[in-house]
Formats: C-alpha cells, sequence, structure tokens
C-alpha cells in the first residue's frame, strides 16, 4: 500500500483527491487548513468509493510522523509552497506541487537547494505534458517530421477573470499563466529561451492594476537556435478557455489545441468547424492530464520511473517569466541570462 498525504481541498485539490483514490493500493489521507472540510471530502470520497482506504489529518500530524507516509501531493495556496516543500525536504518525504515551487526567485532557489541536499523526488504541476496533443507534437519536432523548427505561436487565455484575491497572490499574469506555455516550449523543443520583449495592458477590471499586474499580455521570444517564438495571454477571452500552440517546420506544422472545443468562429463562407462547446476553463481542458500525472507521481514515489518534471526544471520556467515580467515593466528587450544570474 502506497501512502500519499494530499494537503488542500480547495478546487483543484478536490480534484486531485479524486484522481488519487482511484489508483489501485492507495491510502490517501487528506490535510486541509480548515479541519472540517479535511473530514468533509474525506467523508465524501469514501461513500463514493466504499473499497479506498482514505483518512483525514493535519499538515502537521503528517510531519511528525513522516514514516507513516510514502509521499505528499501539495495542492494549497501558492503563498504555502516553499514551507511544505522545505518540511518535505525536511523530513525526506518525496513530493508533488502545484507550480509555482514558490512566490519569487529567491525562495524558488531555497527550495531547490534543500530538495537537492535531501535527495527526495520532486514533480512540479506542469500537466501540459501528460496531454495527449503536446506529446505528439513533441515526438514530432525530435523526428524531424516538421524539419528545422523557426517559428512557434502559442497562447493561454482564460475565458473570465479570477477574482481579486487571486490575482494579489499568484505573482503575475506571467508567472500564473504563461508559465505554463514556458515549460512546454522548452519540453517540446528541447531548446532555450534567450531574450525576450512583452508588452501587457489592463483593458478589463482594475485590480489588475493596483495588484501590478495586467489582464492581456503578449510576449516575444528568441529561442538559443533563432527561432521565434510569439506567446498571447488573457484574462478576459470571452469565447472561451483558448491553449493551442502552433509549430512551425520547413517541413510541416504542428498544432495543438485545433479541435471542436477550440473557442474559435470562423467567418469563411460554409464552414462551421469547429463546432463543439468551447472549453471553459483549465480544469475541464486538462482533468485527463492531472490524472495522468498523478499516476505518474506514485510511480516516481513507487521507484518506478524517475521524475517527469523535477523541481529543477520549473526553475527554467520561472526564469522565463521574470524576464518577460522585467521586459515589460522596463520597457525594453531582456536576456534571460540576466536572471539566471541573479
Amino acid at each position: 500500500m502506497t501512502r500519499i498525504a494530499l494537503f488542500g481541498v480547495g478546487r483543484i485539490g478536490v480534484g486531485h483527491a479524486a484522481a488519487l483514490v482511484t489508483i489501485p493500493d492507495i491510502h490517501l489521507t487528506i490535510c486541509d487548513a480548515d479541519p472540517e472540510r479535511a473530514h468533509s471530502v474525506a467523508s465524501e470520497l469514501a461513500s463514493q468509493h466504499p473499497g479506498a482506504s482514505i483518512n483525514h489529518a493535519t499538515p502537521e500530524s503528517v510531519f511528525a510522523h513522516p514514516d507513516n507516509y510514502d509521499g505528499v501531493v501539495i495542492a494549497t495556496p501558492t503563498a504555502t509552497h516553499e514551507e511544505l516543500i522545505l518540511r518535505c525536504a525536511e523530513t525526506k518525504l518525496p513530493f508533488f506541487c502545484e507550480k509555482p515551487v514558490a512566490v519569487d526567485l529567491d525562495g524558488t532557489l531555497r527550495c531547490i537547494q534543500a530538495v537537492q541536499e535531501a535527495g527526495i523526488a520532486s514533480q512540479i504541476g506542469f500537466q501540459r505534458r501528460f496531454d495527449p496533443a503536446y506529446t505528439e507534437a513533441r515526438r514530432r519536432v525530435h523526428s524531424g517530421e516538421l524539419g528545422d523548427v523557426h517559428r512557434v505561436h502559442m497562447m493561454t487565455c482564460d475565458q473570465n477573470p479570477p477574482p481579486e484575491y487571486f490575482v494579489a497572490e499568484s505573482g503575475g499574469i506571467w508567472r500564473d499563466c504563461l508559465i505554463h506555455d514556458f515549460d512546454i516550449l522548452r519540453w517540446i523543443t528541447g531548446r532555450e529561451v534567450e531574450e525576450v520583449f512583452a508588452f501587457g495592458a489592463v483593458r478589463g477590471a482594475d485590480y489588475f492594476r493596483t495588484h501590478g499586474d495586467v489582464d492581456e499580455g503578449v510576449a516575444v521570444l528568441r529561442m538559443d537556435d533563432d527561432t521565434l517564438v510569439t506567446a498571447h495571454t488573457s484574462r478576459n477571452n470571452g469565447q472561451g478557455y483558448d491553449v493551442r500552440m502552433e509549430i512551425s517546420g520547413t517541413k510541416a506544422n504542428a498544432t495543438v489545441g485545433l479541435e471542436p472545443k477550440v473557442p474559435l468562429v470562423s467567418v469563411e463562407p460554409g464552414v462551421t468547424f469547429p463546432d463543439d462547446e468551447p472549453w471553459v476553463d483549465f480544469i475541464a481542458r486538462f482533468r485527463h492530464c492531472y490524472d495522468v500525472e498523478l499516476r505518474a507521481f506514485v510511480d516516481v514515489v513507487r521507484s518506478k520511473a524517475p521524475s517527469p518534471c523535477p523541481i529543477e526544471d520549473a526553475l527554467e520556467a520561472l526564469h522565463i517569466a521574470l524576464a518577460v515580467g522585467k521586459s515589460r515593466e522596463e520597457g525594453r528587450p531582456v536576456k534571460v541570462s540576466e536572471i539566471r544570474q541573479h
């Protein structure tokens, strides 16, 4: 029996709990800052899965008795990630953590050092690495089917803006939203970003400006082989939740997200594609990926496979996001090396 403690049962944590409890030979301990909520979620899952092994506890009790657990899944608010990762390192508990690792670069570096010194396995929640379309795009790039990749276009656009309390703690649109695109860009191309330039604007709710954020953003990235990349992001994409990636090579193109639920409307005569209801949010779009990545983490804990996204990978995506943010703030091109030399 593999013993997993889940910290945090908010919107994404509840989904993670539902996925974990379906994995064979799992004992799941539900933990939350609100003990009553932990008890409620554990009870509901137990009623839905009569044969499952589920209980509830507090994070403190998990860290007080680390030998009773094989791994930890962290799905708590961003501001708590660093402390929980450091506690996992201190108690030698392998962990899965939703991005970001910490609220800033210094905190991320502290976590990486602690994890490396502890010698524990880590996995960060960049779920797009488990999406079939992104996986196929990566295969086509690495097989040479596209020829030499010269251009990439990416976007992550929310249908509706998040509430102000989320914006205040999110770290900004580049680190919260486009960081997924920065990670998947590195993963698919196998290249690093050298230089960026970005624009951002507030076109909707004024609380984005209050918290030093934007709700519309466009960035241009130059890779280390001179591949040119554009990245768009929005909190106000009324047609639906839009996540796409277009990879253009000298032989062919590969496009992720071009399917019946893509939130596009063609005005070409006689064209009815896309013809399904658009995606409404990231949880609906990537539900299957969350399930697969958690199964992958359990395999890591069981020593069946190496981590598919170790904590060090999260650092590189953060470097790019910070460079993009710096470019927007200072109105100039920024080399990612400026951030790496921090």
